[in-house]
């Protein structure tokens, strides 16, 4: 993300400058990796797509706040997180303009009482297999870099 978009949100007051703090991060990252291992453990039924979507998304939302906080960042909604995620590098790019989509489902289901559906719950989980440890990886290399 270029500087210029950087200080928008800064003004509009979805980003605030923070001290990479190099323990904070690496926990985000560990807790993204253990939130979606244990969605996984949660058998795929049309009453658990809904837990299912939405736990995976937080993973995915905390290795976005993780990526803004290697940057000097404390991320202040869920589009900043998913905006920063999908310029990373990852082998297979293409999964990653999944994710204002989930982000919309997400939000329909916290906020406007919509069930995902058992569809949405499986891409989602095929979307963390696909990618989700790649990220975390990446993010760690980033965060050890950290001094």
């Amino acid at each position: 993300m270029n500087e210029g978009a950087i200080k928008e949100l800064i003004v509009a007051d979805r980003l605030r400058r923070r001290a990479p703090n190099k323990e904070r991060i690496l926990s985000m990252i560990e807790s993204a990796q253990e939130r979606a291992a244990v969605a996984k453990t949660v058998p795929l039924t049309e009453k658990s797509a809904t837990l299912i979507f939405c736990e995976t998304y937080e993973a995915i939302r905390q290795l976005g706040d993780a990526r803004w906080w290697i940057n000097g960042y404390e991320p202040r909604d869920h589009e900043v997180d998913m905006d920063i995620l999908m310029e990373l590098n990852i082998k297979d790019k293409t999964v990653l303009f999944h994710l204002p989509r989930f982000k919309t489902i997400r939000n329909d289901a916290n906020y406007r009482g919509y069930k995902a559906t058992l569809s949405q719950a499986k891409e989602i989980s095929e979307f963390w297999d696909k990618c989700g440890d790649e990220i975390a990886r990446l993010l760690c290399l980033a965060a050890n870099a950290i001094r």
